[in-house]
């Protein structure tokens, strides 16, 4: 929160299951209301953190296999709106930019909440907006330039390459880069030089949603 601070970044939760040695990636049988309490400790802790340096949150994306269960059943992605709502209805709730935009935009107007659709930098896409396994071969994404080029594609056009070559389209407000990547740092340096040099600009989600 520190570094957020003095480099003027604005930091958000990312909650998930509590399954450390999977590193919340391994599915979990919870109730919807087992999730909101997941979802109201982790970014209670984190709220926690941000004031004492005097700064607020303002995202708030599920991880892992909590995120991937949710593209698969919206019911989650309702709970973790109302979750927010009851929270802090000025969270924004980051999701995945896919075909079922209009539902997810129905559930953040239905609690109260802003709605943030966002594009993995880092994964590869099947032909119907998921994201490829990360079993699969070439579902993440190394290469930099290629990943910069994906992302300046998605901004500028609005769509993205699938992994069987197919165009399928995409609009999105934020870019993921995941932090295990060990490329992650320079990855992201990467991408904004991109985005930059191309006139875009790189700003806070609630400065624009």
């Amino acid at each position: 929160m520190a570094l957020a601070k003095k480099h003027g970044v604005a930091p958000g939760a990312h909650p998930g299951f509590p399954d450390l040695l999977g590193f919340g990636r391994r599915n979990m049988q919870t109730s919807l209301e087992e999730i909101k309490d997941y979802i109201a400790y982790q970014v209670g802790a984190l709220h926690a953190f941000a004031a004492m340096e005097g700064l607020s949150l303002q995202h708030v994306k599920p991880h892992g296999a909590l995120y991937n269960m949710a593209v698969k059943n919206t019911a989650i992605w309702d709970a973790s709106a109302e979750a927010l709502s009851r929270i802090d209805p000025r969270l924004i709730l980051v999701v995945l930019a896919g075909r079922n935009r209009e539902e997810l935009t129905r559930i953040g107007a239905r609690h109260g909440i802003r709605v943030a659709f966002e594009f993995f930098g880092d994964r590869a896409y099947n032909p119907d907006g998921s994201l490829v396994s990360r079993k699969e071969p070439g579902s993440v994404i190394h290469d930099q330039d290629l990943a910069a080029s994906r992302i300046l594609k998605l901004v500028k056009e609005g769509t993205v390459t699938a992994i069987d070559g197919t165009e399928i389209e995409l609009t999105a407000d934020t870019i993921c880069v995941h932090g295990d990547n060990p490329t992650a740092v320079a990855l992201t340096k990467k991408i904004r030089e991109t985005l930059v040099a191309e006139g875009v600009e790189i700003t806070p989600l609630g400065s624009f949603l």
